[in-house]
């Protein structure tokens, strides 16, 4: 499937398709999103994006940065046929928030950053217990990742695809 937005034939690059579907449905659904087992949660490309596009010698990057910012620049280097690069990513649940930055290229994380761990120990307490709850909390952040992740290669191999690809056209219009 040939499309100008996501996904071009000759150069499928997963990640980017990825980063870029995954903005357009944080912003068509408020951010507010399912996990299997019901519990709700809230995702919001933020703060930075990087968009590129051309080939060889002939690359140009756009960073987007700033506090509440709508990343309209990022935007029209989408509409103009750039790539999502890497993308700031917050999570929300309940008062719990994850914090990282994607990148496309190698699904690498950077900067994660996840709800605060109570160092203080009382006598008696588990010695491990500080790693093991940072542990915790490092998994369920990516199983919010994997979850979404999973929904976009099912959505990207059905025939929905298309449909898809057109409401990011859509989006990328406004």
């Amino acid at each position: 499937m040939e499309d100008a937005y996501l996904g071009q034939a000759k150069d499928i690059i997963l990640g980017q398709d990825f980063l870029t579907w995954l903005w357009y449905k944080s912003e068509a659904k408020a951010g507010l999103f399912t996990m299997p087992d019901g519990e709700a949660f809230s995702l919001f490309m933020e703060q930075r994006i990087s968009v590129q596009g051309g080939e060889g010698d002939s690359k140009e990057t756009t960073s987007v940065s700033g506090l509440m910012s709508e990343l309209r620049e990022a935007k029209l280097g989408l509409a103009m046929g750039k790539k999502v690069t890497k993308g700031q990513i917050r999570i929300e649940v309940d008062s719990d928030a994850w914090q990282m930055s994607l990148r496309a290229e190698d699904f690498s994380f950077n900067g994660f950053k996840t709800p605060k761990v109570d160092t203080k120990r009382d006598e008696g307490d588990d010695p491990d217990a500080i790693f093991l709850e940072k542990m915790y909390l490092i998994e369920r952040g990516l199983s919010f990742i994997d979850h979404l992740f999973f929904e976009f290669l099912k959505l990207r191999l059905s025939e929905g695809w298309a449909e898809e690809c057109e409401n990011v056209r859509v989006w990328l219009s406004k």
